[in-house]
């Protein structure tokens, strides 16, 4: 009987399965040993897809990146609504894979699908009337804000011991206890507040823009 074939060794697999360890374990769980055992083939046969383990990493990082959602750069939404859609779906991308943020942050470089995310950006700031500088200051100011709501959770940093919040004290935290248990929604109501906030605080600028000319 012949034996069953294992799958061949591809690129997208040895991406799936590398941002597989990462969201299970973090980035020190990648290694070319641990992938290839994962894969189940030799160390070496990885080199013939990725010269290098960080050549993964920024594959397995600009994956995600290709997850976030453009296509309300293209169908008409006004600028306002379009940075709020986007900013939505990029948090939902990052937040599914936390591990990653880090990597992120450091930027797309040469990244394809970071890039085509960039441009995206500031290509309909720009069309919407926004000056380049001031749409460069855009696409900064949201990627600061989407990725810091996406690496960690502001309500499960409190612990759910009300005896650790003595009212002599902490007189203001007498539910603080309660807010990793409803980390969910404490979350996502401060993501909503902030990019509400400054939503409205580019707003302004906008219209000040208009006046101006």
């Amino acid at each position: 009987m012949a034996r069953p074939r294992k799958p061949l060794l591809s690129t997208d697999r040895i991406v799936a399965t590398a941002r597989a360890l990462v969201d299970a374990e973090g980035l020190p769980a990648v290694s070319t040993r641990r992938l290839a055992a994962e894969l189940g083939v030799s160390g070496p046969s990885l080199y013939n897809h990725f010269r290098t383990k960080d050549e993964i990493l920024d594959a397995v990082a600009d994956s995600v990146s290709a997850q976030v959602d453009l296509s309300m750069f293209e169908d008409g939404r006004d600028w306002r609504t379009a940075l709020h859609d986007w900013a939505v779906s990029y948090r939902a991308a990052l937040s599914a894979h936390p591990h990653l943020v880090p990597l992120l942050a450091t930027g797309p470089g040469r990244r394809p699908a970071g890039l085509r995310l960039a441009d995206a950006v500031f290509g309909a700031m720009v069309a919407a009337g926004w000056p380049p500088a001031q749409a460069t200051s855009i696409g900064a100011l949201m990627r600061y804000f989407v990725m810091g709501s996406a690496i960690g959770s502001f309500a499960r940093g409190f612990v759910d011991d009300a005896a650790a919040y003595d009212p002599a004290d902490y007189p203001h935290l007498g539910q603080a206890h309660l807010l990793a248990e409803r980390r969910g929604a404490v979350d996502d109501r401060a993501f909503t507040t902030g990019l509400t906030a400054l939503l409205d605080g580019l707003a302004v600028q906008y219209a000040l823009l208009e006046r101006t000319g």
